[in-house]
């Protein structure tokens, strides 16, 4: 569709992890914050304080979560992963220890030939990331 001006943002599905995933994300990366929290009220469809709506940004990148208040059978998976471009050795190796404390490793951070050093890694609440120091 040829004039598509509409923004894409990332939206992730919590089931009652929503503002503690928010605040590690925003504590890693460099500007970033959270911008808005709406929450479920008493009597309203989600556990009363959840977060039935928000937006936070990193490093410029807007993003969308909830704490659903329907149970899936889905979660995250691998085959959807936040791509991340590093600066330095320092950021990438502080990113990755942030991200994989209590995650999963799919590629630990190394030369995998096509990057001097890249990492694969679901974080605790198994979102997907991939980390890459830019040459």
């Amino acid at each position: 569709m040829k004039g598509f001006t509409q923004k894409v943002t990332p939206f992730l599905t919590f089931f009652g992890q929503a503002e503690e995933a928010m605040n590690f994300y925003t504590s890693i990366f460099e500007n970033s914050k959270i911008i808005n929290i709406t929450r479920y009220k008493a009597g309203e469809a989600g556990k009363e304080g959840s977060v039935m709506h928000a937006v936070f940004s990193i490093n410029g990148q807007d993003m969308m979560c909830i704490d659903s208040n329907v149970k899936h059978e889905w979660t995250f998976t691998p085959a959807v992963s936040f791509y991340i471009k590093c600066r330095s050795d320092e950021e990438i190796t502080n990113v990755f220890k942030a991200l994989s404390d209590g995650g999963q490793v799919h590629m630990p951070l190394a030369n995998y030939g096509f990057s001097d050093k890249f990492a694969w890694v679901d974080d605790r609440f198994g979102v997907s990331w991939q980390l890459n120091l830019e040459s």
